[in-house]
């Protein structure tokens, strides 16, 4: 029997042959399939959504090869913000076609596939915070992604279209979309500190503070789920 994931990920290889002439499409993955000896049958039940499936499997393994090397680098010494630019920077380098996340940008552009777009982007930024240590458990944990999946996604587009020596304009471009999120946070601080706009935001603040991250972890007590013997 095929393992299933190594077929995954033999499609997947032969898919980026042709992405950068046939895009993340139907044409793409029929030929994928042809070049791996014709089992249609098995990659339309691993990959029912043809292309698409491949296009985020494509995208997933970037964050998975992000992960490994920012697990695998000492940025003990670096400020927080700089290890955020690290790991965007990082995730961008996992990269070996441009063209390939340049075709499914276009894909998830299209109105049908924008959903799955914005939950990857999402799932990327997330993926950043909690390898650095987020512990944040309230409306922060939602901020922090949010603000970096803009980040990210602004850097991915200037990227793109980047033709600078070693990317060094793409970089210093996330610095300064970094530097914009830093001076929000400094001006969130200096409301904080003052009393009287402490006093006007006390409604919104307390709304805010009901607001608690998605727990990590499925509650015990779902059907199916296989609870502890107490003692």
């Amino acid at each position: 029997m095929t393992d299933p994931i190594d077929l995954k990920t033999r499609l997947l290889d032969a898919a980026l042959m042709h992405v950068p002439f046939d895009g993340w499409s139907e044409a793409a993955f029929r030929a994928a399939v042809t070049d791996l000896g014709g089992e249609m049958t098995a990659a339309r039940a691993l990959c029912p959504r043809g292309a698409l499936d491949l296009a985020v499997a494509f995208h997933k393994r970037g964050d998975a090869i992000m992960l490994a090397r920012l697990e695998s680098e000492d940025l003990s010494a670096l400020r927080f913000r700089d290890r955020i630019a690290a790991a965007v920077r990082f995730r961008l380098e996992a990269v070996d076609d441009k063209e390939a996340v340049r075709r499914g940008t276009t894909l998830f552009s299209l109105p049908h596939h924008a959903p799955e777009g914005a939950r990857l982007i999402w799932e990327t930024c997330d993926a950043i915070w909690a390898a650095l240590g987020d512990a944040s458990d309230d409306i922060n944990w939602y901020t922090k992604r949010a603000t970096l999946s803009g980040v990210y996604s602004s850097t991915v587009l200037y990227w793109l279209g980047d033709d600078s020596l070693d990317h060094q304009a793409t970089w210093a471009f996330l610095d300064r979309r970094i530097d914009n999120v830093m001076q929000i946070e400094e001006i969130k601080a200096k409301v904080r500190k003052s009393p009287v706009l402490s006093k006007l935001m006390a409604g919104p603040n307390w709304l805010a503070s009901q607001v608690k991250a998605p727990s990590r972890t499925p509650p015990s007590d779902l059907p199916g789920s296989w609870a502890a013997p107490r003692d």
